[in-house]
């Protein structure tokens, strides 16, 4: 009678194994075929950066003050063109602002969420403004000197996310990284009140993504 109940003994562990292998090689089998898939279409459509353009800085106001307090007010217009025939851009949560050598002279300003479709052009013209910025002191004399000088080089730049658009395929959030130089002319300190300057560049600006 023991032997016929022992025969009667299933071992149900070797089923759960090869159950449990079955769904681990499932999951491996599809998360490689959407990578590769992934791959394919990135490899075949090959996305190139988008082109960015600073097409003129009109100056309201630049006064520094003592000791390092600077005040500005400009309003820029850039472009940007899509070179990409099958493939769409989104850009989402771009900051852009001014910088001089390297520090941030005005305040961010969030530009709208775009989307851009193939071989489009869009353009902004966004008002960047910073009162009673304090410069860092070794800056001081050079931007002075560069005032009294008749020029300034400013960059305006942009940081913020794109994605990129296949039909209704979007893809992941990439880091864009916009850096456009400007040479500004200048007769003195701008104090507000008088005339604005204007400075066409149409200068090509440096793209990161």
């Amino acid at each position: 009678m023991a032997e016929k109940e022992k025969k009667c003994e299933i071992d149900y562990s070797k089923y759960v194994d090869a159950a449990t292998k079955r769904i681990v090689y499932g999951c491996i089998g599809l998360v490689v075929t959407v990578a590769v898939v992934v791959f394919l279409v990135w490899a075949i459509l090959h996305p190139h950066k988008m082109d960015f353009v600073l097409q003129d800085v009109t100056i309201y106001e630049f006064n520094i003050s003592q000791p390092n307090l600077l005040t500005s007010n400009l309003q820029v217009t850039l472009s940007s063109h899509n070179p990409n025939d099958k493939i769409g851009i989104l850009y989402e949560r771009l900051d852009i602002y001014a910088s001089y050598r390297n520090q941030e002279v005005t305040l961010a300003h969030l530009l709208p969420e775009t989307y851009q479709g193939h071989l489009e052009v869009t353009v902004w013209s966004p008002v960047l403004t910073g009162t009673a910025v304090s410069v860092e002191l070794y800056l001081t004399p050079a931007l002075n000197e560069d005032i009294n000088g008749g020029m300034v080089l400013l960059n305006i730049k942009i940081d913020g996310c794109v994605k990129w658009k296949v039909g209704t395929w979007v893809s992941e959030c990439y880091r864009l990284l916009v850096n456009c130089p400007a040479s500004i002319p200048f007769s003195g300190q701008l104090a507000g009140t008088g005339p604005a300057i204007k400075d066409q560049l149409a200068q090509q600006c440096a793209v990161d993504v």
